[in-house]
């Protein structure tokens, strides 16, 4: 059996982590050094951070932040946000990232993915794809969530992992911040479609919601935000519920 994981999204905006609905509505809840550290003695998998802006206005990911929490973690980080470069994925993973995430950048010019791949491996390279239902169609948007595009996320994220990403990194703009649940229909969708792991993102708001993304909707990974932020439950209960449901999961330190 495959060990399945729980990872914690950080949303960054202005060096502050931030939560909404439907990528809107964002308000403030920490400091994301202080919570990467925190969900991590809680046994947390992996931390996730994304500059939810830095693609948007044109910024830079923020590196000091990667830099400040990788010196403090001893699981792995992803970060993402602003990166249009295979230089810099360079910066990224040279500020301690252990992943990097690429969504608008990808989409704009797929080749990255495929030079990202090349010079640090696919296990580095994480294909974000954010997915909204567009008359029965899992369309991709990107610029977080603001832009719509042509492609198809379920046909996307084959291209993504032919070009080389090590990872598919899969967020229902419909579900996010709704605590409904994940998508599962579209969880499984691309997680069948691919040879890579898929994560779950968008609809938390329970522990059998996570069970479900990987049981039902055939995740090997889940990521949550609010419902950890809000203080809904814990990492500890949510990883109880996996092994509850005969789930293996990685033991806290």
């Amino acid at each position: 059996m495959l060990t399945r994981r729980l990872i914690v999204c950080l949303d960054v905006k202005g060096n502050r982590v931030v939560k909404g609905t439907q990528f809107v509505g964002l308000r403030d809840v920490g400091d994301p050094v202080e919570l990467a550290e925190r969900y991590e003695r809680e046994g947390a998998d992996e931390i996730v951070f994304l500059d939810i802006s830095a693609s948007a206005e044109e910024r830079s990911t923020l590196l000091e932040v990667a830099r400040r929490t990788a010196e403090r973690l001893f699981i792995p980080l992803t970060i993402g946000g602003g990166v249009r470069t295979a230089t810099d994925v360079a910066l990224a993973l040279r500020s301690g990232a252990d992943k990097v995430s690429i969504n608008s950048a990808a989409v704009q010019r797929p080749e990255l993915l495929t030079e990202a791949s090349a010079r640090f491996g696919a296990q580095c390279v994480v294909a974000s794809i954010d997915a909204k239902e567009v008359d029965g169609i899992w369309r991709v948007f990107t610029h977080g969530g603001r832009t719509p595009t042509t492609l198809d996320a379920i046909t996307w994220a084959k291209e993504c992992v032919a070009r080389g990403a090590g990872e598919i990194l899969l967020t229902s703009i419909d579900r996010d911040g709704a605590r409904t649940g994940y998508n599962l229909p579209l969880t499984q969708a691309v997680a069948d479609a691919v040879a890579v792991p898929v994560i779950a993102s968008g609809g938390a708001g329970n522990a059998e919601h996570v069970v479900d993304a990987i049981q039902r909707g055939h995740a090997d990974a889940a990521l949550v935000a609010g419902i950890l932020h809000d203080g809904v439950t814990t990492v500890a209960a949510l990883k109880q519920c996996m092994r509850d449901a005969r789930l293996l999961v990685r033991e806290a330190a």
